[in-house]
């Protein structure tokens, strides 16, 4: 038998940055997402012997050990994730047998897709289905922040793991005590139809570490730097501002949010933009886009602008005399995934 799991990536459209620690700790957050047709894939295949393999075939790489006799520091970091969902497992589960374990993403990491989080949620999927275990998205959501933030120490927020488990339009509430709730949007079909017909998802071409990034904002918060913590607390309102234009059919709005929202969270810390991504930014709007930010953390990954009318295509005619690239994308309206598959 063959397990397999997909999760969708997402773009954050609001309220980013307000569900990391401390901002949310000591003032809660909440976040405005959307997933979309772009997946972190698993697939897991049992093994008889008591071998485990990582494989990344994007990459063309595997790793192999034993359980009792390895030397984790030769790990390649391109199984730091892997490796932290196996070790999660096997302290709550118990020793494993012997598997074969590859996963991809249909992105590029360091993108601003939610990618590191969403591959978790893919690899806590797959075990699922394998070991029959019984956790609902939220548990999936919260494992994979506790993996991530906690065993693994790497820095980030919440929203990604829960976009991934969950999936579609989402607003998304962080409470100071560490509870999160998850409100779907319902936008009309016509009116998701018209959302993904006036957003176009532009691709830098720029790959970075937003760890460092999201720890300079951490910091900001811990030293109480009062124009920054000032910046989250307008994106907090910018997220609760879409959640009320989505759910009285007024999303046209949304460029304007989007700019507002996009000149506050480059407040957050100086490596968010540069004078290429602002270049990229203006030559957008110049073209007719109304609005649009940079997706996750920032400093390169996937832009997004709101074009309303018929201006998508001028905007996209203006970004092409650069490096990057147009991507296109639709809604996806349902989260982690898993089947199981005879050989």
């Amino acid at each position: 038998m063959i397990y397999r799991s997909r999760a969708p990536l997402r773009i954050g459209l609001a309220g980013g940055g307000t569900d990391v620690s401390p901002y949310m700790d000591q003032f809660g957050g909440c976040v405005v997402n959307a997933t979309i047709d772009l997946y972190a894939h698993a697939r897991l295949l049992p093994t008889k012997d008591h071998q485990i393999t990582f494989e990344a075939p994007d990459k063309k790489t595997e790793f192999s050990f034993s359980p009792n006799k390895t030397d984790f520091t030769t790990l390649p970091r391109e199984f730091e994730l892997f490796y932290g969902v196996y070790q999660h497992l096997a302290a709550h589960a118990g020793p494993l047998p012997g598997f074969k374990l590859s996963a991809y993403i249909e992105a590029p990491q360091g993108s601003g897709l939610g990618t590191s989080s969403t591959l978790v949620v893919a690899l806590l999927g797959v075990f699922r289905e394998w070991l029959q275990l019984p956790w609902d998205r939220e548990q999936i959501a919260q494992r994979a922040f506790h993996i991530e933030r906690i065993e693994l120490g790497l820095a980030g927020g919440r929203q990604d793991q829960y976009a991934a488990s969950y999936g579609g339009i989402n607003f998304m509430t962080f409470n100071p005590n560490g509870s999160v709730h998850v409100k779907p949007l319902h936008l009309s079909a016509a009116d998701t139809l018209e959302l993904e017909t006036c957003l176009l998802l532009y691709y830098t071409h720029i790959q970075r570490e937003s760890a460092q990034i999201i720890r300079h904002q951490m910091e900001s918060v811990k030293q109480g730097a009062t124009d920054r913590i000032q910046a989250m607390h307008e994106l907090k309102q910018q997220a609760l501002q879409l959640r009320n234009a989505f759910e009285n059919g007024t999303f046209e709005i949304l460029g304007e949010l989007l700019n507002f929202g996009w000149q506050q969270k480059k407040k957050m810390a100086d490596q968010i933009s540069n004078s290429y991504i602002d270049q990229l930014y203006t030559t957008a709007i110049e073209a007719g886009a109304v609005g649009g930010k940079i997706s996750g953390a920032g400093g390169g990954g996937f832009l997004f602008f709101y074009c309303p009318g018929i201006t998508k295509l001028k905007v996209a005619e203006a970004l092409s005399k650069y490096n990057g690239a147009i991507q296109h994308f639709t809604f996806s309206h349902q989260g982690l995934t898993t089947w199981r598959q005879n050989h």
